[in-house]
């Protein structure tokens, strides 16, 4: 006699499952049907299949913004994961230093987006700000309001500062999670500190800095507030970059097909490159073992 299915299990998934479906799919699908329409008004709308996506495609202005995002989100990858495992390797074990350091670290992330973008408003300006008038006294020519160059620079710095203690705190855990007797081990085979790295730590540190570059690729990826507060996108169009783009074709424009279609295009290019991310760490982690 075959043995009668319990699907009550199913009822506790359906409320997650209607909370995705209202948070993630329902918008989602609206904003597939804005893409392949032309919004005349409220209740008129054209239907104009891949028009949109065309458009998005060959806009030059796109192009441009998607080639200032891959540069700073690469150059974010290439500073802030260095520099966290440089920093949580040089942290004290114990002690109540540890605690200290930790809940340092931990300030900047605390800090709400919009006021991240305000502190460096006022800090990096050349008149009042402290580290604007430090620079212009030196004898560097400095002002991010007027220079490409200057708020572009302020910019990665200001999310270096904002998210580098992200990298730090799971690059720490990562570390102390790794057992004594490895450490043990390479104490009586004699091996130098920069061998228990290499052997040790960086082959036991591949998930969490896995973690750490898709978390900050992500959200470098999709980075608005603080650079839309500090710069506005400007001086020109230097520091816009695809989000703010988005937001000046949706909002500002009340563009919402062509913001639809390039929402999607956003989308599937973050996807694309967290799978490839994803893949790429997980073959060289296979590799090693």
């Amino acid at each position: 006699m075959q043995k009668k299915q319990n699907n009550q299990a199913w009822f506790l998934v359906l409320p997650v499952f209607l909370s995705v479906a209202f948070s993630a799919i329902i918008p989602l699908m609206t904003v597939v049907n804005y893409s392949v329409q032309d919004i005349l008004g409220p209740d008129r709308r054209l239907y104009v299949g891949t028009e949109w996506y065309h458009a998005v495609l060959n806009s030059t202005e796109l192009h441009a913004a998607f080639f200032r995002q891959l540069i700073f989100s690469f150059s974010v990858l290439l500073i802030e994961i260095p520099l966290g495992l440089m920093v949580a390797l040089i942290l004290p074990v114990r002690g109540w230093v540890v605690s200290l350091c930790l809940v340092l670290l931990a300030i900047p992330l605390l800090i709400p987006w919009n006021v991240v973008g305000t502190i460096w408003q006022i800090f990096a300006r050349g008149d009042i700000g402290l580290g604007g008038s430090i620079i212009n006294h030196l004898g560097i020519s400095y002002n991010y309001t007027l220079d490409p160059t200057d708020a572009w620079v302020t910019v990665l710095v200001m999310d270096i500062w904002h998210w580098t203690s992200l990298v730090v705190l799971l690059c720490y855990a990562g570390l102390r999670a790794i057992p004594d007797a490895y450490y043990q081990a390479a104490a009586i085979d004699g091996a130098s500190r920069l061998a228990v790295f290499r052997y040790i730590q960086l082959p036991k540190l591949s998930g969490v800095l896995s973690i750490a570059v898709l978390l900050r690729f992500m959200d470098s990826f999709m980075v608005y507030t603080e650079p839309f507060v500090l710069t506005g996108g400007g001086p020109g169009s230097s520091t816009t970059f695809l989000s703010q783009y988005l937001v000046n074709i949706g909002l500002g424009q009340f563009d919402l097909g062509n913001a639809g279609a390039f929402s999607l295009i956003y989308f599937l290019i973050i996807l694309l490159f967290c799978y490839v991310f994803y893949t790429t760490v997980q073959n060289l982690t296979k590799g090693k073992e």
